[in-house]
This record gives structure tokens, sequence and C-alpha cells, in this order.
């Protein structure tokens, strides 16, 4: 198993800062942290080692029972995510730790994971690029069609696969080897070079890669 330690945010919204050298930097706003380690899992009872962590707390009343009562033996309050990590050293950590933006540094290698915007139901060009069938030679109110999806009496079946209409975006989607520009402990802020799946106010995953 990889070992990986980080943090769960906000995607707040895009900006950009100038760098020392007068570079123009794009960048992406992440409130993360302070996330409490809600539990710590070990080789002998779970089958492995990991801690889990919560974020953005809200009213214990909206959460089930037994989430409930998982929730409240780290004594931090209830959280609406969750996630887990594998750090190296998993013994080092307790239930009830804060983990906050210190554990990162300007410079730092991350891999970011959100959920991308959900488009609803689309077409082939949109969603695929497709070029769409001719104007032209016949062709009436099939302009944006995919055309041929499969082949004749053999295979005599639609590949799966192949690229259709259907629904576009709600997908998790990661992206590595973001860089972090800048941390703000001070309001637990990070601000990542370039974009970050995800609408503005959702849940963004953060691993510190090795």
């Amino acid at each position: 198993m990889k070992h990986t330690i980080g943090l769960i945010g906000k995607k707040l919204g895009m900006t950009s800062v100038f760098s020392d050298d007068g570079k123009f930097i794009p960048v992406t706003v992440i409130q993360a942290g302070p996330c409490p380690v809600i539990q710590k899992k070990d080789q002998d009872k779970d089958g492995y080692s990991a801690i889990q962590i919560g974020y953005d707390s809200m009213p214990g009343h909206k959460l089930n029972k037994p989430v409930r009562g998982h929730q409240a033996k780290a004594g931090k309050g209830f959280f609406r995510k969750l996630t887990e990590f594998s750090p190296e050293n998993v013994e080092e950590f307790e239930p009830g730790q804060e983990l906050n933006v210190e554990i990162f540094k300007p410079g730092d290698r991350i891999k970011l994971t959100g959920t991308s915007k959900g488009k609803g139901f689309a077409g082939v060009m949109k969603r695929w690029n497709f070029r769409g069938l001719p104007r032209t030679h016949g062709h009436e109110k099939v302009h944006r069609s995919p055309g041929a999806i499969g082949q004749c009496a053999d295979p005599g079946k639609v590949f799966k696969g192949k690229k259709m209409p259907g629904r576009m975006g709600n997908k998790t989607v990661s992206y590595k080897n973001a860089e972090i520009i800048s941390v703000r402990t001070q309001d637990n802020v990070i601000l990542v070079k370039g974009q970050v799946p995800g609408p503005r106010n959702g849940y963004v995953v953060l691993h510190k890669q090795d």
C-alpha cells in the first residue's frame, strides 16, 4: 500500500498572483482543514492501517444514529465529509488530533481529487467533440447525430465503451503533480497553480505526494 497523508478542503474559486520574478500565475484558492482524526484503523482489527479524518462541521442531529455514534468517539463534533489516508507511521496519530495546512509548503507537488461539474445529458458533439453529419446531400434533421455506431452481421453488436450520448460530467477527477504556490496558515488557505476539478464550494481532497 502506498503511504499518503493529506487534507480535505473546499474550492473557493480562482484568482491570480505574481511570482517574485514578475510572472503571472493563475491559481485556485482552496480552504483546507483543520481536519480532526475521527478514527485510527489498525492491521489486526481492520485488516489495514489508516486514519480517517473529517471536514466541514454540521449539526449532529442531521446524521443517522450509527454515523453520529462513530464520529462522537473522537470528541471533535460532527462532519459532512470523511476520507481516509494511509500515513507511513499511523501510530503517531490519535483520534481527536487535528491536521492543518502546515503539512504542506510552497513548492510541494500534490494530487487533487474532486467531482467535476455535472452538465446533464449531452449529445456526442458536446460530450465527445464529434463533427456531426453533413449539412447537405440528403441529410435532414440528423446533423448532430453520431452516425453509425456498429457493424452489420459480424460482430452484430455495439462494442462497450463506444462514444455515445449520455450524462456528461459529475465524475471523480484527479490531477497529479499540482504545484502549491502559497500556504496561508492563518486562514487555512492553500493556493494551487492552475485549475482544480469541481464547482465553487465543491469538496477537494489533497494528497501529499512523495
